[in-house]
């Protein structure tokens, strides 16, 4: 039975082809899920960072683990609402193929090192489009990923990703949550009315405006990190009864904030941290309702823009306070204060060889990256052009392979002929 909440102007791809499977037994949805996890892309964020550099030991969350604990929230919240709200039927329902392949496709365009790579790339950046991990994401999927010509996914699948509409341009000075100015013409694809959206105001009030879709992708994302990061951090160590106890204190906590961290102390005093977080993702899951929105220049259009996700404030309460304890506790903690510092030496160099050797270099040019890239790089007309590709090879690095990379190039002791590029 077709599923109608869902019409022709969501399922259209960016690029009309030719349908050469044309008894394909898989929705246009479906289509774009498995495209996503069939990517290179996709594979190597098995080794990139969380929020341990990926490889120190076994039990820590990859980006790839993350991403694959987001794309069960996600479905599991599609399929409480189908069965849960009044909205929503068997005929009528959020599907939860898409919002999986929104979940999946979350984290693609981050680089090495986490949030840190992200900071240190924008910073080079900054003046040639800026860097930015969903940006990123979203180049990823319109251009650079299965053979420089992107996936061709439906309008529904790449709105449910475009977390931020914000052009650099409009916030030349923000770190942060927005798109490169020339992905002007995906939000064009999206709306189909450029005038609507940009008439919203730049910054968090445009950024807000979201599919429903993006909004479970955000709050699965949300739940992911804010419970599984206390989790890692307890197993590193970084969290643990004293260092609660002496933040709780200097944080003065009260009400419901005071009873949530006794109740984490109390689950780490009887070694049942992460049972208590396996129940709390089901109550993450089911603190998220489907209303009614207010009418909108989309919701004529599409079911996707008539309802919004309402997370109870209890519990939304409760996913900032763990992710204030991480930020407190783990993030800004001397070692991984030593990974920034890791992650802006690393990739930076990288950057900057790579900039001198392609762009900067009147002679002709080393051989330094693959014949693939050496080609992208060549051909792109502009600086500008040639450094986004140079960000775009360095973002595509796993954490092992930017390190590496960067020995071979500027470490005299390391490296041989008989060394994997």
């Amino acid at each position: 039975m077709m599923n109608q909440f869902y019409n022709d102007f969501d399922i259209t791809p960016i690029k009309e082809e030719e349908n050469d499977r044309p008894d394909d037994y898989r929705s246009p949805f479906q289509i774009d899920r498995d495209r996503i996890i069939y990517t290179p892309s996709f594979r190597r964020l098995q080794s990139k960072t969380q929020v341990f550099l990926s490889g120190e030991y076994d039990f820590y969350r990859t980006r790839l683990t993350h991403s694959l604990e987001v794309a069960q929230i996600g479905r599991s919240i599609c399929n409480r609402l189908k069965k849960r709200s009044d909205i929503l039927s068997e005929e009528y329902f959020i599907d939860p193929d898409l919002v999986e392949a929104a979940c999946l496709s979350h984290d693609l365009g981050h680089p090495p090192f986490g949030h840190a790579g992200e900071r240190v790339l924008h910073s080079i950046m900054q003046n040639q489009g800026g860097f930015e991990g969903n940006a990123q994401t979203l180049r990823q999927l319109t251009e650079t990923i299965y053979g420089q010509r992107g996936m061709n996914p439906t309008r529904a699948f790449l709105d449910s990703t475009l977390k931020y509409k914000t052009l650099l341009s409009e916030i030349p000075e923000a770190p942060n949550h927005f798109i490169y100015d020339y992905q002007i013409k995906h939000l064009v694809f999206a709306f189909e009315d450029k005038d609507q959206i940009l008439q919203f105001q730049a910054g968090d009030t445009r950024n807000a405006f979201k599919s429903v879709e993006c909004q479970i992708m955000d709050w699965a994302d949300d739940t992911a990190y804010s419970l599984n990061d206390i989790v890692d951090g307890a197993n590193a160590g970084f969290i643990n009864l004293q260092n609660l106890e002496n933040w709780a204190e200097t944080n003065n906590l009260k009400g419901d904030d005071a009873k949530n961290l006794e109740q984490l102390c109390k689950s780490i005093r009887r070694k049942r941290l992460e049972p208590l977080m396996g129940r709390k993702v089901g109550d993450f899951i089911a603190a998220a309702n489907i209303v009614d929105t207010e009418k909108n220049f989309m919701s004529s259009r599409t079911a996707r823009y008539k309802y919004k996700i309402d997370v109870s404030s209890e519990i939304a309460k409760e996913s900032k306070l763990y992710k204030t304890i991480s930020l407190d506790l783990v993030f800004k903690s001397p070692q991984l204060q030593q990974l920034d510092h890791k992650a802006a030496r690393v990739l930076g160099e990288l950057f900057n060889i790579l900039s001198d050797n392609y762009i900067s270099n009147n002679k002709k040019p080393l051989k330094l990256v693959s014949s693939e890239s050496e080609e992208l790089i060549s051909i792109a007309e502009k600086d500008s052009q040639k450094a986004r590709v140079i960000t775009d090879i360095i973002s595509e690095m796993t954490d092992k392979l930017a390190v590496r990379t960067y020995r071979r190039l500027v470490d005299p002791n390391f490296g041989s002929i008989l060394d994997l590029v």
